[in-house]
């Protein structure tokens, strides 16, 4: 059954599923689909054509799905897709995609986004992320599983945060920040591998060892970034986090934080 308080406002063409719950002064719009014990707070507004998964929780003042902030979209049918069990904090904006890009925003499993962040057009999330207070995603950010954005962190457009990453408060990232990678200043400057995050995921001493290591090669070997990466291919190759480093570095479009 749907509980819905009677201030609420939800267009006919809404999909809500079983067990939602939508709270006082909230607006739900047409082409909005809702899953499963998914509780929408106060005063929330979901508009354009936006998935939201099972378990989710969505408080007060978010604005989910509206349309991007990008001077080249014109009212295409683009998409929000968010998956299940996310904590979504008061005052958090999630813009739709655009036709010129990928045409989705997508946010995937168990992220915790506090509030007023804002996460831009057709960014991709991954799973278990956590991002701090004021943090803020330009259009097209990619960011790995686990990554953790310290409060009123910024992300250039088409940067691409690694998995395991975290960033210092006030980082701002405009280069790529590869995985496993303690950052921090503006611009973003590496300071390590995030050797107590890593412990704290249950990673193996010789992984955290090696990528220790490959970060050496990477940053205190003064080689190009092509050479470091040559060194770092002659590390463990059935390491998968050092296969995950290294393929990280060598698909970098933007280059990485030096």
């Amino acid at each position: 059954m749907v509980d819905i308080h009677p201030t609420a406002i939800i267009h006919p063409d809404a999909e809500l599923a079983d067990r939602v719950t939508v709270g006082p002064y909230s607006i739900i719009e047409a082409g909005v689909r809702i899953a499963e014990d998914t509780w929408i707070g106060p005063h929330v507004v979901l508009t354009g054509h936006t998935t939201i998964g099972r378990e989710n929780r969505i408080y007060q003042f978010s604005s989910i799905g509206e349309a991007p902030q990008h001077q080249g979209y014109h009212g295409e049918p683009t998409k929000v897709e968010i998956g299940d069990r996310n904590i979504i904090r008061e005052y958090c904006t999630i813009n739709r995609g655009t036709a010129a890009h990928l045409g989705v925003t997508r946010v995937g499993d168990d992220n915790f986004i506090m509030a007023y962040t804002h996460i831009a057009h057709d960014c991709v999330l991954g799973n278990h992320i956590i991002f701090a207070n004021g943090s803020s995603l330009a259009g097209h950010v990619d960011i790995g599983d686990y990554a953790i954005l310290g409060g009123f962190s910024l992300v250039h457009q088409f940067c691409k945060i690694g998995q395991h990453c975290i960033t210092a408060i006030g980082c701002t990232c405009f280069q790529d920040v590869p995985p496993y990678i303690v950052a921090a200043g503006n611009p973003a400057k590496p300071y390590g591998i995030n050797t107590k995050g890593l412990r704290r995921r249950n990673f193996g001493e010789e992984s955290i060892a090696l990528l220790n290591s490959a970060y050496r090669i990477v940053y205190r070997s003064n080689l190009s970034l092509q050479d470091a990466i040559r060194e770092v291919d002659q590390l463990n190759g059935n390491n998968p986090d050092i296969s995950q480093f290294r393929n990280f570095l060598r698909h970098s479009e933007r280059g990485i934080i030096r």
